[in-house]
Parts: structure tokens; C-alpha cells; sequence
């Protein structure tokens, strides 16, 4: 028999099963059969597939993944065995998974200027654009809402607050060149289409460009990491004691501004020595910051001290917190490599994890929220890498840009966003996380 242009009778045979946690109709027999050992991981695909449509002609052919001992498989099975040092005499257990790649890439959003910020984690698609607006997307190519008020490029953007039963608005931060954080709110309104909104608050006082924002759990307050070395916390809500309220009202186009309220900063985390380009608050007293001093942090938003200091010897473009316990850091910055620290480990400050299949800059990196092991990176190199933890190659790479990737996000769980220089928003759909 010929699998996947693999003659058996030319190659060492070792004894298989097959084994898997997905549900029918995914599940092959269990029974032991014999493969050549030459196979590598698209010629095992063939075979699970050969097994699945027995009866079943009308089936597609799927692509799968491989696992032994909890390792995925990324040469020939023979090779395997002996880089692993596992005896071929014996029946080999192999786990099977669907691959995590996207099935479908949708139709490309085009933007006016590089799409640089993309936030998937609400059931809407926030971007910044280099036009100075921000976004909401429904689905591809369906803005719902143009954020205008901005004099500048948008730099960064997140979710302050989603839309859930008690309340039927969403509340979106974005940071700007322009110096300033602007808070908007958006209420869900049927068949709307490219709606101007204005901000309903914007915050003043970095003295250069905001890089990026980041909201507290709570959504009670952001964060914002500048080129002016600072980390700035503000309210996301008017406070008597502190804010100039500005009650002017005014019609542009037609958009009619709302009453807008200007914020100060509440406390400042001062620490860095050059651009933080990348915050994060995950949880309610800790803050984390990347920054173009080589430098990631972790702060206690409580005394403003920072609690952790790691050296990276590298400009640092980005940064997420998530995999085990969400105790791990990933940051990717002025070299192709991904790296992974994990701050629990005492007397290191060494990454755990260090993935070098890019060829430029990282830009972008994000953990999957139900997952220990998947992330993805996003580069100058044009491309947007899915990382699983127990394997040095990337499970899928997704090459849809046509000029350098500034951004990208996961979205409603098994779906890439993404944003670059060839002001697309694109959006790489169908993606198995186990």
C-alpha cells in the first residue's frame, strides 16, 4: 500500500494504535496495526483518515497532530523512537488530535492606513488605525462603529468593559500619538453600520506617544504605557474630586459629541528607562509592563514598587501572562525569537521556552484563554505563528499579510484577528484549541 507517497515494503515496520479524547465522528478503532516507520506526521494523518471513512465515503479528509508520551511528533516516527529512546518492539501508543490550523481565512477588512491594534476578546472586533480611528467590527468587512476623536494614530487599543446582562454597553480604551487615552461607549444598535461615535472621557497627561492601554479587571480604571517611560492609572468613570468636566457640546459631520469628561492620572509607575511598549493588568493589584530598556516588569499597583524586574537583553515589543495557572510570561520583542519565563522558578531568570521560527521583530504575542499550552506571535516577517508548549515548531502558520503583521489576537475562542501594514484586518477562522 502507498500512504502519502511512502512505499510500506521499503521501510522498517513498527506495531500502532491509535488512541484520541475526541468524540465520533472522530474516533478510529482502536486496534493494533502495523506502518512503516518512515512515516512522518502527514502520511499518519492519511492513515487516521484511511480509518475514519471506512463506511463512510461522504466523510473530508481532516488533518490531525500527533502525540507520544505527551510530545508531538515532528519527524519520522523512526526517528522519534530514537531521538526518545523508545524500544520499536513494542505497540506504540499514539494520540491523535485535529490540527490546529484555520480552516477558512475570510475576507480581508480594509482599513485606510496600517491596522496597528486588534482586541478579539469581546463578541466585537476592536481595531486602531494609523488614521487616527478606531473600530468595531461585527464579522468581516461589517464595521458597526468609527471611533473619531483622535488628532493622531492609534497605537493601542482593549476592552475596558463587555457587554453582558446587566449591562448593554461596551466601554473601549485606546491610546493614541496624540498623547492622550479616550474612553468610548457603544451601545448595541440593530443593522448599524460605520455609526460615529465620540469619547465619552479622555485622559491627559503623558508627555509622549501613548503606546499602550490596558484595563483592570474590574473596569473600574486602565492603565498606559508611553514613550515618555511612565505608566499612568486613571478612572474610567468622572470623580468630583479630581476631573475637568467640559460640558461643550458640539455637531461634526454627523456625529454629535457627547458631553465629554477629561481625566488626570491617579498614580504613576515610574521605573523604566526608555518607551513601555506593552502593559497588562490581569488582576486587580498587578500590573505587568514591557519596555524598550530591555526590562519586563511586575508591579504591585498598591505601593507602585515593582516586584519582579527580568532582564531580556533585547528592546521588548510585547507581552501576555496566561498558560499554566497563568503564572507564565511571554514576550517577544527586536529579534525572531518567542520566549516563554516562568517567574515561579527561583534562582532563574532564564526563559523556560524559546521559540526562533520568525525571521524579524515579534510584534504581538497572546496566550489562548482556555488553553496551558497555546499561544500565538505575530511578526514583521509577515506572519502569524500558533505555538503549542511541548513542541519547538509551530502547529500552523498563517500567512495571509502582504506587508509586516502589527497586531493580533485570538477571537471568540477559535478564531485569529490580526492587523498590518497592508491596512487589512484579517481574520483566520475555524481553529481547533483542544
Amino acid at each position: 500500500m502507498d500512504i502519502d507517497g511512502v512505499v510500506e515494503d521499503t521501510s522498517r515496520k513498527v506495531q500502532v494504535r491509535f488512541v484520541t479524547k475526541l468524540k465520533p465522528p472522530f474516533k478510529a478503532p482502536t486496534t493494533s496495526i502495523a506502518l512503516p516507520s518512515n512515516l512522518t506526521r502527514m502520511g499518519l494523518s492519511a492513515v487516521v483518515n484511511n480509518l475514519l471513512e471506512s463506511g463512510n465515503d461522504d466523510r473530508k479528509h481532516e488533518p490531525f497532530d500527533f502525540l507520544i508520551d505527551g510530545e508531538f511528533v515532528r519527524m519520522s516516527l523512526e526517528d522519534f523512537l530514537l531521538a526518545k529512546g523508545i524500544s520499536a518492539e513494542k505497540t506504540l501508543e499514539i494520540e491523535y488530535i485535529r490540527a490546529v490550523a484555520p480552516r477558512k481565512e475570510e475576507d480581508p477588512s480594509l482599513h485606510d492606513d496600517w491596522v496597528s491594534a486588534v482586541d478579539g476578546s469581546s463578541q466585537f472586533i476592536l481595531t486602531g488605525c494609523y488614521d487616527g480611528l478606531g473600530r468595531i467590527w461585527e464579522a468581516a468587512g461589517v464595521c458597526t462603529h468609527v471611533l473619531e476623536g483622535h488628532s493622531d494614530a492609534i497605537t493601542s487599543v482593549g476592552i475596558v468593559k463587555a457587554v453582558d446582562k446587566e449591562d448593554t454597553h461596551l466601554v473601549v480604551a485606546t491610546g493614541s500619538k496624540d498623547k492622550t487615552v479616550k474612553l468610548w461607549k457603544l451601545y448595541e444598535e440593530p443593522h448599524a453600520e460605520n455609526l460615529k461615535i465620540g469619547a465619552f472621557r479622555t485622559l491627559r497627561g503623558h508627555t509622549a506617544s501613548v503606546q499602550s492601554v490596558a484595563a483592570q479587571p474590574t473596569a473600574d480604571m486602565v492603565c498606559s504605557g508611553s514613550w515618555d517611560c511612565r505608566i499612568n492609572l486613571w478612572q474610567t468613570e468622572s470623580n468630583e474630586g479630581g476631573d475637568i468636566v467640559s460640558t461643550k457640546k458640539r455637531k461634526k459631520g454627523s456625529m454629535e459629541e457627547e458631553t465629554q469628561s477629561e481625566g488626570e492620572a491617579v498614580s504613576t509607575l515610574v521605573g523604566h528607562t526608555q518607551c513601555v511598549s506593552s502593559v497588562l493588568w490581569p488582576e486587580h493589584g498587578t500590573i505587568y509592563s514591557a519596555s524598550w530598556d530591555h526590562s519586563i516588569r511586575r508591579w504591585d499597583v498598591e505601593t507602585g514598587k515593582d516586584t519582579l524586574n527580568l532582564f531580556c537583553g533585547k528592546v521588548m515589543n510585547c507581552i501576555d501572562v496566561g498558560g499554566e495557572s497563568s503564572a507564565l510570561i511571554a514576550g517577544g520583542g527586536s529579534d525572531p525569537i518567542l520566549r516563554i519565563w516562568d517567574p515561579r522558578k527561583p534562582g532563574t531568570l532564564a526563559p523556560s521556552f524559546q521559540f526562533s521560527s520568525h525571521t524579524s521583530w515579534i510584534t504581538a504575542c497572546k496566550w489562548h484563554s482556555r488553553s496551558w499550552f497555546h499561544l500565538l506571535s505575530a511578526s514583521y516577517d509577515g506572519k502569524i505563528m500558533i505555538w503549542d508548549l511541548r513542541t519547538a515548531w509551530p502547529l500552523a502558520i498563517i500567512d495571509s499579510h502582504e506587508d509586516k503583521v502589527l497586531c493580533a489576537d485570538w477571537w471568540n475562542g477559535d478564531n485569529v484577528v490580526s492587523g498590518g501594514a497592508d491596512s487589512n484586518l484579517r481574520i483566520s477562522s475555524e481553529i481547533c484549541i483542544p
